[in-house]
């Protein structure tokens, strides 16, 4: 991989969204642009910077001397909580609280210049759901680029929330409309989309004033997206086309430089390789125990760190993988049970002795290139997703919110390597989707696609694909100092 020149350095401040999922995706690619010779400043919420701390040691962050980590606050009351932040507070408050902090830390930042060799801010990358750097950015006059961490496919529908509401189709009044096929309805009247039913796009909600406040909150961040410097999307051309051509249409230039995990698997620094995110602390002795395992003949279930379920849900779930008769992994977070704490029936772990292994977090990359795992029970998220891809793993989707849910149509319907199941959970059909993904005629066909996906991804973020090479024009043309 390349780096910039000397001389041209920049220092580039990355803000994620402050949620796992938007960590992640952001580290990797701050981690991509250190490698190619930028300074990067990574700035978590006092929150999660504290959490952090806790599930992997206090060094943990004390990083490179080009590569800092910083804080800004939320702007909600403190917490030691060990748990994800209400998606709706965060919204509010990121919103109105965090773009004074951000301003007064790039100018401490800048006065840095005079004392030591940091560079000055050269640019922005923040979360596309973070808009209120792009007023930063405006002030110093930096470029700003958006990482939007979803899939573009997910963005799409974001994008279209103001026209949702203005065919009264967001906000479902009662529960009646869950149950009468009205959330079957096809949608096509969004160019670039097919296949779409209204229940797959991310702003079709039950009406609360929990739901009113995030479609308010994604139609303020989508609609300020245009005043980006530049687009960057988690994704990789072949996979998204008919997408991205629509976003394409609207939307400043777009760069995409995924699978990050397989792009930021080419660097070979081991210092920053050994930079780690994971909010939760890793339970050790999953990879151990699939070291014990035959190839492919493990399920991996893991429904990321926002999904939460009711205890019947999980009693469901359990006893459909017990029945099925496979050795599964199951990670089962501390917050996963709504209300409650996550207690399986004592017969659950007669009926599964020696196959199985819970564990309250997980290395979930390392995971899913594991040749023991033969399919993943997912909520779909996107990093999931593109790390499902990576390893070659066809999937069983159970989304839950956001673009989880037109993920899983994608999976589904456009890329054939996923089965949907139910949002409302039964045991037998999950024994019978567990079986069809591991040994049935379906299950071998998703096994071909995603393999095949999985060779063009890995095409994609090579010297010379897609990805590698938009990433070095993203520099070029936008993140060098001097782009504006």
């Amino acid at each position: 991989m390349g780096s910039i020149s000397a001389g041209s350095r920049g220092h580039v401040v990355c803000v994620p969204y402050p949620l796992q999922g938007h960590i992640n995706p952001m580290l990797k690619l701050a981690k991509l642009l250190h490698h190619k010779g930028f300074q990067v400043t990574f700035v978590n919420t006092q929150y999660n910077h504290n959490r952090l701390l806790r599930s992997r040691g206090p060094h943990a962050l004390d990083g490179l001397p080009d590569f800092r980590f910083e804080t800004i606050p939320d702007g909600l009351p403190p917490s030691d909580a060990d748990v994800s932040q209400d998606m709706s507070a965060l919204c509010v408050s990121s919103t109105k609280s965090c773009l004074a902090p951000l301003l007064n830390l790039i100018h401490k930042l800048n006065d840095m210049t005079t004392s030591s060799d940091v560079p000055p801010v050269t640019c922005i990358v923040s979360d596309g759901a973070m808009s209120f750097t792009l007023d930063a950015a405006e002030e110093f006059g930096i470029p700003n680029v958006l990482f939007w961490t979803s899939s573009s496919c997910g963005i799409l529908g974001f994008m279209n929330c103001r026209q949702l509401v203005e065919r009264g189709l967001t906000l479902v009044k009662d529960e009646s409309y869950f149950k009468n096929g009205f959330l079957e309805t096809a949608v096509d009247w969004i160019p670039g989309m097919k296949n779409v039913r209204l229940k797959d796009l991310p702003a079709v909600l039950p009406s609360t004033d929990e739901n009113k406040i995030m479609i308010d909150f994604l139609i303020r961040e989508t609609e300020r997206s245009p005043r980006a410097s530049a687009v960057v999307l988690n994704t990789f051309d072949p996979f998204e086309k008919d997408v991205l051509d629509a976003l394409s249409s609207f939307l400043p230039p777009i760069y995409t430089i995924g699978p990050l995990p397989l792009h930021a698997d080419q660097i070979e620094d081991d210092s920053l390789k050994s930079i780690g995110t994971n909010l939760w602390k890793e339970q050790p002795g999953c990879l151990e125990w699939l070291n014990t395992q035959e190839p492919n003949s493990v399920v991996f279930v893991n429904f990321g760190s926002i999904t939460v379920m009711t205890p019947q849900q999980l009693v469901e779930f359990a006893w459909g993988l017990a029945n099925s008769g496979k050795p599964f992994l199951w990670i089962i977070r501390p917050d996963l049970v709504v209300g409650d704490s996550a207690v399986l029936p004592p017969e659950f772990a007669i009926k599964t002795k020696d196959r199985y292994m819970l564990a309250s977090w997980c290395p979930q990359e390392q995971i899913l290139k594991h040749p023991s795992i033969g399919g993943f029970l997912t909520h779909c998220g996107w990093n999931s997703t593109l790390e499902s891809v990576g390893g070659g793993v066809p999937m069983i989707c159970w989304p839950f919110f956001a673009d989880q849910m037109m993920n899983c149509r994608y999976c589904c319907t456009e890329w054939g390597i996923g089965m949907e199941i139910d949002n409302n959970v039964k045991r037998d059909e999950v024994e019978k989707l567990v079986r069809e993904l591991m040994e049935g005629v379906k299950g071998k066909e998703m096994k071909k696609k995603v393999m095949d996906w999985k060779t063009k991804a890995e095409e994609a973020v090579k010297p010379g694909g897609s990805s590698h090479q938009n990433l070095d024009k993203l520099i070029a043309d936008v993140l060098l100092p001097g782009n504006v």
